[in-house]
């Protein structure tokens, strides 16, 4: 390694450094990612760290939440990032884990490339700027390295194929699963690399047992720690209200169009933002290939093209109409997202990407090869979370998010130990209160049984039939269990500053006081309460609150 590759490391490292810093430097005032994070990830892991349940049985509940939800539903204490939310506060573990999986995504990509697939020693800009590129986009943080790790995986499984592997590529293989969801992205790798095993072994008439024994090695860990999800899915006899997912909706045309759509612009939990820059490179790439004739020496390039959109296809398709046959008889097709292959876009779009730059390279175009690299990183620039959610979209802080002090002034308010009453809310996410210790009758959550999601659908009933999409949306999803509103619509997020009013709202309150609920925590004015059989208490405003809270007592009917 020269010093010039030598100084592009460390600046890659410094910027790595500089864009999770204000992580670190403004702690609780960072703002972050809401949809998927503040909403649900982040104060799940505070709950599970407080119920005592980290390492309860497989059958364990926390009562916190909908009077007991399954401790499965939680995911597994062997994960690395439910164990760094147990050790330490929510943003200190939420910016270890933003810097571990982007220090290690870039060691990933930085080692596939060089080691595999460009080969040209003076060519270490590409490896480095796309392997910096690739670790920088905006990746969903609960994922860990569900999908920013494949490249790291793929350098060790290739390794172990070749016969060059070391105790290195044999300890990424084992921790690996300790840093990433199965369910999330290592399902969809392993499947794709054991086809990969396949092909090579009928190609070659040879078994290679290392590298299968390899890809089985890193299942087997995933099945012991994932035993939880193991134990939900094959033994467990609660019913989830995953089985009444209905995801098979769209004629050809949709799908199509969804497609392209994916192929673009890409999905919100795997962002590669590859559409303005990377994705005019690998049309360039391919055009001159095709112009060229040069189809037999760049197949691999082609290849990861019509593997690219092959797997947006697949993704749109799997909500084509064509699948309802099955999936009414498979009931896996239903509970589990198989749309999710598309999850490996990731580290095809960006090997892709430095397998065109090297091409333009060695033919040449080396200023568009530093254009690129250059453009890539200011393309990302503006999707580092606290650019990206506090100056262009104008959310609020994790602090102002979770509102503690607003929340800790409700609490004592009430006056009662928050495990003796349940709380529902209105225009909030429930995982606000959550956060802040109350004890929810709604809820996010990817798993919870689905006898509760009917019992809580009494409530909420004839707000459901006042709006259809919502019926849909609750009848034919439900994993956001929350007490929608028909002049509300799907919004969750109505700050202090809304001057919005709820006027018709028809809500069971019976039902509501039946399973427990004695407050609701409304963001909005309820004008028809009364009617509601509900008592307004008091509003709460704090100047590090986003929200003006307008606390609601539950009555039994003909009780004033």
């Amino acid at each position: 390694m020269g010093n010039v590759e030598k100084r592009q490391l460390f600046i890659a490292f410094v910027m790595i450094i500089i864009f999770v810093s204000p992580l670190f430097i403004l702690g609780e005032d960072a703002h972050i990612r809401v949809h998927d994070n503040l909403d649900s990830n982040l104060a799940w892991y505070k709950v599970l760290a407080n119920s005592g349940q980290l390492f309860g049985s497989v059958d364990a509940t926390i009562p916190q939440i909908i009077n007991g939800l399954p401790r499965y539903a939680f995911g597994s204490e062997w994960t690395g990032i439910v164990l760094l939310h147990a050790l330490f506060q929510t943003m200190t573990a939420y910016a270890i884990s933003q810097t571990i999986t982007r220090v290690f995504a870039f060691i990933g990509m930085y080692l596939l490339l060089k080691d595999f697939f460009i080969k040209d020693k003076k060519a270490h800009l590409i490896t480095v700027g796309v392997a910096l590129t690739f670790a920088l986009t905006p990746f969903w943080p609960s994922g860990m390295l569900s999908t920013l790790g494949h490249p790291l995986a793929l350098w060790a499984f290739l390794k172990i194929r070749q016969g060059k592997d070391t105790w290195k590529e044999w300890v990424t293989i084992c921790l690996l699963p300790f840093y990433s969801s199965i369910v999330l992205g290592f399902f969809f790798f392993l499947v794709a690399i054991f086809i990969f095993w396949l092909v090579d072994a009928i190609r070659k008439k040879q078994l290679n047992g290392r590298f299968l024994f390899s890809i089985i090695l890193m299942g087997v860990i995933y099945l012991l720690v994932e035993y939880r999800l193991v134990y939900a899915t094959l033994f467990s006899d609660e019913v989830s209200h995953r089985v009444e997912f209905i995801s098979s909706r769209h004629e050809l045309l949709r799908s199509l169009r969804l497609s392209l759509k994916n192929f673009v612009f890409g999905h919100t939990h795997v962002m590669t933002n590859h559409t303005i820059v990377i994705l005019p490179i690998l049309l360039l790439v391919i055009g001159l290939i095709i112009l060229r004739k040069q189809w037999r020496q760049e197949k691999l390039i082609l290849f990861l093209f019509i593997l690219n959109y092959a797997l947006s296809l697949w993704y749109a398709l799997w909500f084509n109409v064509m699948w309802i046959p099955l999936k009414e008889k498979i009931e896996l097709l239903t509970t589990f997202n198989f749309a999710r292959f598309h999850f490996l876009r990731p580290l095809i779009i960006y090997l892709s990407f430095g397998l065109s730059l090297y091409y333009l390279w060695r033919t040449g175009w080396r200023k568009i090869v530093y254009i690129a690299i250059i453009g890539q990183i200011i393309v990302l620039i503006p999707f580092n979370e606290e650019i990206h959610y506090r100056v262009i979209h104008h959310m609020p802080s994790f602090r102002e998010f979770y509102a503690t002090e607003l929340f800790q002034e409700i609490k004592e308010y009430i006056g009662r130990p928050q495990s003796e009453y349940r709380v529902v809310s209105i225009g909030l996410h429930p995982a606000i209160s959550q956060y802040n210790g109350f004890y929810t009758l709604d809820t996010y959550s990817n798993f919870y049984p689905l006898r509760y999601k009917y019992q809580f659908r009494e409530i909420i009933a004839n707000e459901l039939e006042k709006n259809k999409k919502l019926r849909i949306y609750f009848d034919e999803w439900g994993s956001r269990c929350y007490v929608f509103v028909d002049e509300l619509g799907k919004k969750y997020d109505f700050r202090k500053k809304s001057k919005r009013v709820i006027q018709h709202l028809d809500m069971n309150t019976d039902a509501l006081y039946e399973m427990g609920g004695r407050y609701i925590f409304s963001s909005l004015p309820i004008e028809n309460a009364h009617e509601n059989n509900l008592i307004f208490e008091k509003s709460f405003e704090h100047p590090e609150s986003a929200w003006k809270v307008y606390l609601y007592r539950v009555m039994l009917q003909n009780t004033s």
